[in-house]
């Protein structure tokens, strides 16, 4: 087992890294974000990093905002998908690692896997870098690549990456110091994902629609009108040439193939 080690993390590609670190690492606490109303009832929801922490036994801090002196219990910090800035003053205090499921300099930002699914890229990967102030232009301490294939959407790609993270982790933190290189080449940025990029234009061309329908699945979901109906699509494919949703979900409905959906129109 490597040193005490803390973890940032508050969405569930964190909630996923935290649990495979718990296995081998000593985490002395998770940072999160603090619970935040949420769905119809607007009532107050714990972070899925929060839930994990809760389950494993690992003492939770929830601070609004990161200040120096909070005792984090470990003199490194892994964050991954925690959401919050890090004042230089607190990244001063000690290590700070970030876990970015991209090939940095590629698709910085919010949402790298969904955008590396939308641009049709054949390989992205996972970063480990030192955190900086600047949005993750850190140096390199560790990253890996692996191909993508038609058949992964983001939940794929995501499961994928948290396992790679792990190992990437392993290493470095066995490091007394992690060797650390500068990012090379052109940045990419990956922007949150708005409303406007679930909207299915289906004038494209079919391979854009079936690789949007991808990276917006399974949490998602890409929105399109077809027979008259708004519908969230979670599966597509390309067939002759032409876009063909595999599953889709009728607003207010139930998920459901194609073939149900249709033979329940009315004539």
């Amino acid at each position: 087992m490597t040193r005490p080690i803390a973890v940032a993390a508050t969405a569930t590609f964190g909630a996923d890294v935290l649990e495979r670190l718990a296995e081998r690492h000593d985490i002395r606490s998770l940072i999160t974000r603090p619970d935040a109303p949420a769905g119809r009832g607007r009532h107050l929801a714990r972070s899925p990093a929060k839930d994990t922490a809760l389950r494993l036994g690992i003492p939770v801090l929830e601070p609004e905002t990161l200040q120096p002196g909070l005792d984090v219990g470990a003199p490194s910090v892994v964050a991954v998908a925690y959401g919050l800035i890090v004042p230089d003053d607190v990244l001063a205090e000690r290590l700070w690692l970030n876990v970015h499921p991209s090939l940095l300099p590629r698709w910085r930002g919010a949402a790298p896997v969904e955008r590396a699914l939308m641009a049709g890229d054949s390989e992205t990967g996972v970063t480990v870098i030192r955190l900086v102030k600047e949005l993750d232009a850190g140096p390199i301490a560790a990253q890996t690549s692996f191909a993508l294939t038609a058949d992964d959407d983001a939940g794929t790609v995501y499961a994928r990456a948290a396992a790679l993270a792990a190992v990437l982790l392993d290493g470095v933190l066995a490091e007394p110091a992690p060797v650390l290189r500068e990012q090379v080449g052109g940045a990419t940025y990956a922007h949150k994902i708005t409303s406007e990029d679930r909207r299915l234009h289906l004038d494209a061309p079919a391979i854009e629609l079936v690789d949007r329908v991808r990276a917006l699945s399974p949490h998602i979901g890409a929105r399109a009108e077809l027979h008259g109906r708004l519908l969230t699509i979670w599966r597509a494919r390309v067939e002759d040439g032409a876009f063909v949703p595999v599953e889709l979900q009728p607003e207010g409905g139930r998920r459901m193939t194609y073939e149900e959906f249709r033979r329940g129109l009315r004539p």
